[in-house]
């Protein structure tokens, strides 16, 4: 029974530190949301400005950074929010069911749903990164930035959605079994 108890153990030690990752993301993110808002107050100030004294004080550059901090917090905020459990849910029946039937809902939803799912967008976004990164693919607007990094984005996103996924499991799993009956997040 020893020998259950330290694997229990080691497994959620393991959930843990994922948690700590995705909340080290989320803290980043937030920053990131402060600074897409002030750039994207810049941005429609200095347009206006701009207009008033005939000069172009904006770029694209600018208005893409926007985008891609927008993109940003998009993409790695959902492993965030899957941390949180403020990941958008249809809370018809969910709501009502004792914490062992959620629990049993979270575990195979996110085993049968969630990460075959990412699985599978990594897989298929592996090749339109790859081809990425081989042309350094830039923006096609005139004074745009680069397209590449934003791009390897979307497998950091996914694979830390798949992290937290495994995160996830691991903590239900653990509830059900009797081991972690009050880690909730």
């Amino acid at each position: 029974m020893l020998g259950k108890a330290n694997t229990a153990s080691r497994w959620l030690a393991i959930s843990r530190g994922i948690d700590r990752v995705s909340d080290a993301v989320g803290r980043w993110i937030a920053w990131l949301l402060f600074a897409m808002v002030a750039l994207g107050a810049y941005n429609a100030i200095v347009r206006y400005i701009g207009r008033f004294v005939g000069l172009k004080l904006s770029s694209n550059a600018y208005i893409e950074l926007q985008w891609y901090m927008f993109s940003l917090v998009f993409l790695l905020g959902a492993s965030h929010a899957l941390r949180r459990d403020a990941h958008v849910r249809v809370d018809v029946l969910y709501g009502r069911l004792s914490a062992r039937m959620r629990a049993w809902i979270d575990l195979i939803g996110t085993l049968l749903l969630l990460l075959p799912f990412c699985s599978c967008a990594l897989w298929l976004s592996w090749p339109s990164v790859r081809n990425s990164w081989a042309v350094l693919e830039g923006s096609p607007d005139p004074g745009g930035l680069p397209r590449y990094p934003l791009k390897a984005m979307i497998l950091v996103a996914f694979a830390l959605l798949i992290a937290q996924g495994l995160a996830l499991a691991i903590r239900r799993a653990a509830e059900l079994a009797g081991w972690n009956r009050t880690e909730r997040p």
